[in-house]
């Protein structure tokens, strides 16, 4: 007898169905989740060490970088101006006059502390960034050793396999050296102020 749920359109039932085990994402490697884990602890210290008053700034900061903030304030100096100019058409009395030099100092004093709040919040963000950057930077130096070592264990390998020629390769026995890091940020810091001090073209 034919199968009929080959021309019905049905799925096989030996076929993995949606949702089912197969569909399933493979789990993350352990030094992925390893890396993962320790990033999201900086950001978790991070905001840890917070005090009160800097989540209280962040809220702050959240809320006047909205859309709905910039939305009611826009309807709120609308609403400012429609108001006054209402009253001076009706009664002749307005509370703050055409120019509105209420409206302007209110929203002057309103930069100063958007202002304020923005730079507080930056401040903090740069922490952060300057951990991130530190981190950064240990792991490249920690890279580094780590290949330097690897090329050394090579050449010995190479110089012990009596099926190589033993030679010496220059390079390579620098490369096996780690860098110093004070030494190469005094050989950044002379080459940048040697080009600094070069003249440009078309200054002569």
């Amino acid at each position: 007898m034919p199968n009929l749920a080959a021309f019905s359109g049905d799925p096989s039932p030996h076929e993995p169905q949606p949702g089912c085990d197969a569909d399933r994402s493979e789990p993350t490697p352990e030094h992925i989740e390893q890396t993962v884990q320790a990033i999201a602890r900086l950001h978790a210290a991070h905001h840890l060490r917070a005090t009160p008053l800097q989540r209280v700034v962040d809220r702050m900061t959240a809320i006047v970088a909205s859309p709905v903030f910039i939305g009611g304030v826009t309807l709120a100096v609308l609403a400012w101006i429609g108001l006054n100019l209402a009253l001076q058409l009706a009664t002749g009395w307005r509370i703050d006059p055409p120019g509105f030099p209420r409206l302007q100092g209110l929203g002057e004093l309103a930069a100063i502390y958007i202002t304020a709040l923005v730079l507080m919040s930056q401040r903090r963000t740069d922490e952060l960034s300057d951990l991130r950057e530190q981190l950064s930077l240990e792991l490249a130096i920690m890279t580094e050793q780590k290949v330097a070592k690897l090329i050394a264990l090579s050449e010995e390998m190479r110089r012990d396999n009596p099926q190589v020629a033993d030679r010496v390769d220059q390079q390579a026995e620098a490369m096996a050296k780690p860098a110093d890091p004070q030494a190469v940020l005094e050989a950044f810091k002379e080459t940048h102020e040697g080009m600094l001090a070069e003249p440009v073209e078309g200054d002569e």
